[in-house]
């Protein structure tokens, strides 16, 4: 204890999340091994910079095993992950800066998209890095693969912090374990998942850094920075952005002592929103548009900025005051946004009834977690809600202290985060992060006590099950127990209704795609979820792609294979200067048609009842395609 305490004056570090220091040795070990045991966790603790490092170069030496026969062959699953390759390739073509409209796309006016050039940074150096070395496609490889893991360094050293600084200087390590167990959350940072998911995650956790820095500019700066990148990234950590702010704002409130936090929050939240806007926003992202750091946001942004700043010099040590003025200024703040922008009240997406029942609302990510399947919902919600619930006991058992208002931000983020799940499951990965924290808590609580035992089953046996269902492991477990044979034979008659003996997984590899490579490139009537793979690593283009700015793309590729008559395509192909036909049978979008219209033109397709205006391209004998040219 002598030692414990003298790091803790050293450092001035106050663990508020525990109330005595844990027992690391078991009562059955020799001195010399709490000796060793004690130096271990000296060095742990003391070294915690060095082990960040192995911690991350471990890490991504896991993902590059886990995802190796991925990346040789490029295999980027997600169609967001092909529309940034796509993305980055158009723009080291010469596509100018601000210009984001993807040409490939939604023809004659290119695919509208909502992103910024934030995340195409890191991938675009890596390739013109490696690309004079190795070759274009190694040098995409290469790009594709350490870009998103890029991401996890600061999402750690972020997490390293909190977990030092709101637990104990030794709980990170913990910390770290739980995360390599929270799968929807991890993903995000493998490689090939060169969306901005990873990035935004890694925001958040720095925020959170923020909010438990016990020195209040740094804090506080801290947070207004990763806020406005993630708001020049994209809008989908709003919620929790926005609740980070306002927990800012009420410590002020609760203690004048916090003044120096929120008016560092306050500048670098203006000035970082305003160059990332400035910087990034494109042409289209400068109109009136509700769905991305457009001038709506901005100016909102720049309002609660100044009433922060504003404010933190008018009420001095009077509580009342502060409370009053921070919710007369949250007032001014909805005000002017609900009189100047009320079409942003509604959905961001701003899309229209029947887009979202045709397209929309089919996405799996926008549907909530209790739509999916059992063991799917397990594995994800299980670490939120234990992480929500250990956030919560933290803030109680910090009450009064010093640690209490991070604490009581971080339950309310993983409280809101938790719930978003049960609106749209797209909410897991931000509420894994966030459930790491509280998980991380209620570990260093118990597992010293189990290894404190005196039995040995208890010290193996409870710490493994204790560890195993705080991190979300045992869900992991519960999810592998197998199928009743009902279910199995549900599983059967789906993979046989979406045609499986077709293998349409073939039709995204690069063998697969290499079929086309022979045709003159050409605009395509293909699926929406397919556009996006077909543009990346082909020269071909197609009418539309899974984004919700090109509506009218989408409804008319939705249409032309729902509709019963075979000219709705045509008319569509027309207009959109499309020459040729490609599907891919039993693709997942072809449920929707297969399900949603038995008699639609796409089911005429399947059954052979092809019109006189489209004739058949031989393709290689075994081609997971089909593939027509429109000739009338």
């Amino acid at each position: 204890m002598a030692n414990l305490n003298a790091a803790r004056t050293k450092r001035r570090v106050t663990s508020v999340a525990v109330r005595r220091a844990p027992a690391y040795p078991g009562p059955m070990q020799s001195g010399d091994d709490k000796q060793f045991e004690e130096r271990m966790m000296a060095w742990i603790e003391r070294r915690w910079r060095t082990v960040f490092w192995l911690m991350f170069l471990g890490a991504c030496v896991y993902f590059l095993s886990y995802k190796w026969g991925q990346i040789r062959w490029l295999a980027l699953s997600d169609t967001d992950d092909n529309m940034r390759l796509a993305q980055v390739h158009a723009w080291l073509a010469g596509q100018p800066w601000f210009d984001l409209r993807q040409h490939k796309l939604a023809p004659p006016d290119g695919l509208n998209i909502h992103w910024s050039r934030i995340v195409d940074l890191p991938i675009a150096g890596l390739i013109l890095i490696f690309r004079p070395f190795i070759g274009a496609f190694t040098a995409d490889r290469i790009a594709c693969a350490v870009a998103p893991m890029l991401a996890l360094a600061p999402a750690l050293w972020a997490i390293i912090l909190t977990s030092r600084r709101a637990i104990h200087p030794r709980a990170y390590p913990i910390a770290f374990a739980v995360l390599m167990c929270a799968s929807t959350c991890l993903f995000m940072w493998m490689p090939l998942r060169t969306d901005h998911h990873g990035w935004q995650l890694a925001m958040l956790a720095l925020v959170v850094a923020g909010l438990a820095d016990p020195n209040g500019r740094r804090g506080g700066a801290t947070a207004g920075l990763a806020t406005a990148v993630s708001f020049g990234i994209g809008l989908e950590l709003l919620p929790l952005m926005a609740l980070a702010g306002a927990s800012i704002a009420l410590r002020w409130a609760w203690d004048a002592g916090e003044t120096g936090r929120m008016r560092a929050y306050a500048v670098t939240l203006a000035g970082g929103c305003a160059i990332a806007f400035g910087g990034f926003a494109s042409y289209d992202n400068r109109a009136m548009v509700c769905d991305v750091l457009s001038p709506v946001w901005l100016s909102t942004l720049l309002l609660s900025a100044a009433l922060l700043m504003g404010v933190s010099y008018a009420a001095g040590g009077r509580r009342p005051l502060r409370c009053a003025l921070v919710v007369a200024a949250g007032a001014v703040v909805a005000g002017f946004f609900l009189l100047s922008f009320p079409q942003c009240l509604g959905r961001p997406e701003g899309i229209s009834p029947e887009l979202e029942q045709l397209w929309f609302a089919n996405i799996r990510e926008v549907k909530p977690l209790y739509t999916k399947p059992w063991r799917d919902a397990l594995q994800t919600g299980w670490l939120p809600v234990i992480g929500a619930l250990g956030a919560i006991v933290a803030a109680l058992r910090a009450r009064g202290s010093a640690q209490a208002p991070a604490w009581i931000a971080i339950a309310a983020l993983s409280l809101v985060a938790t719930l978003g799940m049960f609106w749209q499951s797209r909410f897991g990965p931000q509420a894994q992060l966030m459930g790491v924290f509280g998980a991380t808590a209620l570990g260093w609580w118990l597992l010293p006590k189990l290894l404190d035992s005196t039995s040995s089953l208890a010290r193996i046996g409870g710490t493994l099950a204790v560890f195993f269902a705080l991190s979300g492991q045992l869900a992991s477990f519960v999810a592998m127990i197998p199928k009743a044979a009902a279910e199995r034979r549900e599983d059967k008659a789906e993979a046989q209704a979406r045609g499986a003996k077709t293998r349409p997984s073939r039709c995204s590899t690069i063998p697969g795609l290499a079929q086309l490579d022979p045709l003159p490139a050409a605009t395509m009537l293909t699926f929406i979820d397919f556009g996006p793979r077909l543009i990346a690593m082909t020269k071909h283009s197609a009418i539309a792609g899974p984004y919700h700015r090109n509506g009218q793309a989408i409804l008319d590729v939705q249409k032309s294979f729902r509709a019963a008559s075979p000219e709705v395509a045509h008319e569509v192909m027309r207009r959109r200067g499309a020459t040729m036909l490609l599907l891919c049978p039993g693709m997942a979008e072809s449920t929707i048609y297969r399900a949603r219209a038995p008699q639609g033109f796409y089911m005429q397709l399947m059954r052979g009842e092809v019109p006189g205006w489209l004739q058949p391209v031989a393709l290689p004998d075994g081609s997971p395609f089909l593939l027509w040219k429109m000739v009338g």
